[in-house]
């Protein structure tokens, strides 16, 4: 599914995101971030797509929900469990298209309600600049969901919430002092 193509349920939410980190944000393979997410929050900004996931943006000091601080945190929680489980011998969080050495690669960029998690594979970049996604159901699996965001968005699509929107704009948090 396009980005292009994801209907707007009101006016977009994105006073908050960092422009200039979208579009010169360095990830751990040196590079910048992947242009099919970069449109997304280009057009959608801060939403709860398809009635479940929130795609974290980057954002501005002092703004909750942002890539780099939720998604950092999101990121230590589920590769310090993904590596729990390996120590435990536990191969079957990793089914069915994940591997240990994957795991260290792993950034969650979006979360659903449920608590699933899409994860880029940092060390998967292609030659237009995407990353391969996967999706977690409550760090007891690793699914391949597309070789991008786009492709990732028929899966999110086929859970919808319901008749909810594409996209639901959503009012921007402060962070708690």
């Amino acid at each position: 599914m396009l980005v292009s193509e994801l209907r707007l349920a009101g006016p977009r939410s994105a006073a908050h995101i960092d422009a200039e980190a979208l579009a010169a944000l360095t990830l751990p393979d040196g590079g910048r971030l992947p242009s099919s997410y970069v449109a997304f929050v280009e057009h959608a900004g801060w939403a709860r797509t398809f009635g479940l996931w929130l795609v974290y943006p980057p954002v501005l000091p002092g703004w909750a929900d942002g890539l780099q601080g939720r998604g950092g945190a999101l990121t230590t929680r589920m590769v310090d469990a993904f590596l729990e489980a390996k120590a435990e011998d536990f191969d079957w969080v990793i089914e069915p298209d994940g591997s240990w050495e994957l795991i260290p690669a792993l950034r969650v960029f979006a979360w659903s309600e449920n608590g699933d998690a899409l994860l880029w594979d940092t060390s998967s970049r292609d030659a237009r600049g995407e990353y391969r996604v996967f999706c977690s159901s409550r760090g007891q699996n690793l699914a391949l969901w597309g070789a991008d965001l786009e492709e990732a968005l028929d899966r999110m699509a086929d859970a919808r919430f319901g008749d909810a929107p594409d996209l639901e704009p959503l009012r921007p948090s402060r962070v708690e002092d």
